[in-house]
């Protein structure tokens, strides 16, 4: 009896030992892990050929396809947790959404344009992937935006874990969640992926970077996008980074790779870079004929080490799967995307009328008497300049909305904070953020890189997840660099997710001209190209009592807000104004006649608000009454007062910054023409600078931009008729 226990204590110890090499083999998956591997990469690699076979039928509308990316974006999706983590995959990551969670059925939807599409309801195409309840904010075309939202993402967490008080604003915090962001290895040649990784290290942030490298962005190869053809070489001095190279065909290397980065980010020992060779035996998409600049023996090397191939034989091999086992794999799995596709096809797209859904909030609305606190508001205390009482409205905000975060070029008092009880302190080239970083602290106020297109996508990432950025733009002549994502991202993402995902982000901008020496790129006042672009509000004060009301509501709505404060208004005398109180809020959408008349009417905003009331005292003096409206808020634009003014008056002058050409007057105007025609007695005219750019000659910046006399010739010129 003594023998027995002995015997069976050494085949423990034997199969405990045996167990473990097994486990170490296959890092740490059983065999259920292991084989629903393979399931998951042949449906994705299913649902890829279900589609191409729709598309040539003309059921569905486009396609572009995760073939040969599936082993390691299945072995992203094991080492993280859906719902928990946060993710910006790219279109070639179908494997990874369906390892999250997302159906076959959910994603021929997409493929249909289907309503219930839950990607975008039916307004991205397919591939574009977005989910609220896998923390996957909604995805774009464009490649390499979504890099800077995965580290605002991150950033988001950071933040919080900095400040205890934003613990329970920012959405998912847990303190240890990893934020996952994939692109091609075209993508790598992008500046924003390079901004991205510059923030991400600087920072320590939680981010992985997985660079699905297939060898081409569509025709063009790795060593013509990327310097000596190997990305993962390139971005090894960055401090905080751990960069692994894997063979992205195979699904355990992959996992195994992507463990040690789960663990290093989620440790919060910095970022982590995946370098994956995968393959595309698929062309780039079907707009692409990959056999135009891919030789056949390429294409079939490539097909032997194709990852359902190789895979399929290691099961098998391995004594974990049969040949049979894989065939009613392969089986459940075809009649599973055939069913799913069939339900899609028959299902309804959205009606027509919903184009016009969520492009802005359905549930704040900054235009209504909730945001209308200007009549009997108490005006008290000195007279302040507009950069005064703008600064004063952010103090108020900050300390109302813990949510509110301040950043951009030297927006802060002093980024080394051993030396802020010695020196004055910068808050901002023109002092409006003056004392923000001592009052709210560092974490909350603080310098970006020299780069726009960082701060506004870092931004977007943080608003997505909760916190309300409130950042600015250094000059308005440099916002250029982050109209990429203004145009394509923060204007964009609550349309094209149907409300889905929002991002109220405030962006101040320093604009316009009128001070001698700004020349060319400190003069600029472009609004033209953000008034035409869905989705994103502009406010435009003339005054500093407007800017702070007009600023408290742009902070308190829900829908991105483009804040322009004109450079040659901020200190000016004639301007000033008393204190409202931290609650005085003007609502967009709502003008303000500044003088009455009867003769003409001047719908005006900004600098030109000012020299339009000069040049209407001068014309007083020769009989002629001239109406001045102040817009304040260009999108929305208070039609009704423009109507009421013009059915008065019968002659309209409309006068901006802009040049003259395609300008914003341009809209006023047609419409005017177009509705108002009846009541009119002469031309509508417009006043505006000359279709150039601003000079460095004072005489010469005069003459381009618009004067009191221009105003003036224009009055007298439209009361002849």
């Amino acid at each position: 009896m003594a023998v027995a226990p002995r015997k069976l204590k050494v085949s423990n110890k034997t199969s405990k030992t045996t167990n473990e090499t097994k486990k170490d083999k296959y890092c740490g998956l059983d065999r259920k892990t292991l084989v629903g591997i393979y399931r998951t990469m042949y449906l994705s690699r299913r649902i890829d050929d279900k589609e191409i076979q729709l598309k040539s039928q003309n059921r569905v509308f486009f396609q572009i396809s995760g073939a040969g990316h599936e082993a390691v974006t299945v072995a992203a999706g094991l080492a993280l947790k859906p719902g928990y983590d946060w993710f910006y995959p790219y279109y070639r990551d179908r494997a990874l959404m369906l390892q999250l969670g997302m159906t076959p059925l959910e994603m021929f939807y997409s493929s249909v344009g289907a309503e219930k599409d839950p990607n975008s309801h039916g307004r991205q195409m397919p591939s574009h992937w977005g989910s609220v309840k896998l923390n996957v904010p909604s995805q774009s075309s464009p490649t390499g935006t979504q890099a800077l939202q995965a580290v605002g993402a991150a950033e988001a967490s950071y933040r919080a874990s900095l400040v205890k008080e934003l613990q329970d604003k920012v959405k998912g915090f847990k303190g240890d969640e990893v934020v996952y962001v994939s692109l091609g290895d075209g993508t790598t040649s992008e500046g924003e992926f390079w901004e991205a990784l510059n923030t991400a290290c600087n920072l320590k942030l939680p981010v992985i970077f997985l660079v699905e490298d297939n060898g081409y962005a569509i025709s063009v190869p790795i060593e013509v996008q990327t310097a000596g053809g190997d990305i993962s070489k390139l971005v090894q001095g960055f401090p905080n980074l751990l960069v692994q190279k894997c063979d992205g065909t195979k699904p355990l290397e992959s996992y195994e790779t992507f463990r040690r980065a789960v663990e290093f980010t989620r440790a919060r020992k910095g970022a982590a870079l995946i370098h994956a060779k995968v393959i595309r035996p698929y062309s780039h998409s079907l707009s692409d004929d990959e056999r135009l600049y891919r030789p056949e023996e390429e294409r079939q090397q490539e097909a032997a080490i194709d990852p359902l191939k190789t895979y399929a034989e290691f099961l098998i091999n391995e004594g974990l799967a049969t040949a049979e086992d894989l065939e009613k794999i392969r089986q459940e799995v075809d009649r599973e995307v055939n069913e799913a596709a069939e339900i899609a096809l028959n299902t309804p797209q959205p009606p027509p009328e919903s184009a016009l859904r969520n492009v802005f909030s359905p549930d704040v609305d900054p235009t209504s008497k909730e945001f209308d606190t200007e009549e009997g508001a108490e005006l008290h205390g000195t007279p302040g300049t507009m950069v005064d009482l703008i600064n004063r409205c952010l103090h108020e905000e900050m300390e109302r909305d813990v949510r509110i975060i301040v950043f951009g070029e030297d927006v802060a008092d002093c980024s080394r904070e051993q030396y802020l009880d010695r020196v004055k302190g910068k808050g901002g080239v023109f002092k409006v953020t003056a004392n923000l970083q001592r009052r709210f602290g560092s974490a909350r106020v603080f310098n970006s890189p020299l780069a726009e297109a960082n701060i506004v996508g870092r931004a977007i990432g943080m608003a997505t997840r909760g916190l309300k950025p409130v950042v600015e733009i250094q000059f308005f002549d440099y916002i250029f660099p982050a109209f990429h994502q203004i145009r394509n991202e923060l204007a964009v993402m609550r349309w094209r997710s149907d409300g889905e995902w929002k991002c109220p982000v405030v962006i101040r901008v320093p604009v316009g001209g009128y001070l001698k020496g700004g020349a060319v790129y400190h003069s600029q006042s472009g609004t033209t190209l953000f008034a035409h672009t869905p989705g994103i509000l502009i406010a435009y004060p003339s005054n500093a009592l407007d800017a702070n009301g007009l600023l408290r509501t742009a902070i308190r709505c829900d829908d991105p807000v483009l804040f322009l404060e004109h450079k040659h208004l901020y200190r000016q005398v004639y301007n000033k104004s008393q204190y409202p109180g931290k609650d005085f809020m003007i609502p967009f959408g709502k003008a303000k006649i500044v003088r009455e008349g009867t003769d003409v009417t001047i719908v005006t905003f900004g600098a030109l608000v000012q020299k339009s009331l000069e040049a209407a005292k001068r014309l007083e003096k020769e009989g002629i009454s001239v109406e001045v409206i102040d817009l304040r808020t260009l999108v929305p634009y208070d039609w009704e007062r423009i109507a009421e003014s013009v059915k008065k008056t019968s002659r309209v002058i409309i006068a901006h910054e802009d040049p003259l050409s395609f300008g914003y007057g341009a809209e006023i105007a047609a419409r005017i023409a177009d509705e108002l025609f009846e009541w009119l007695d002469a031309p509508v005219k417009r006043v505006a600078s000359t279709d150039t750019f601003v000079a460095y000659a004072p005489q010469v910046e005069d003459f381009i931009l618009p004067q009191i006399e221009d105003v003036e010739k224009a009055v007298l010129e439209i009361v002849k008729y």
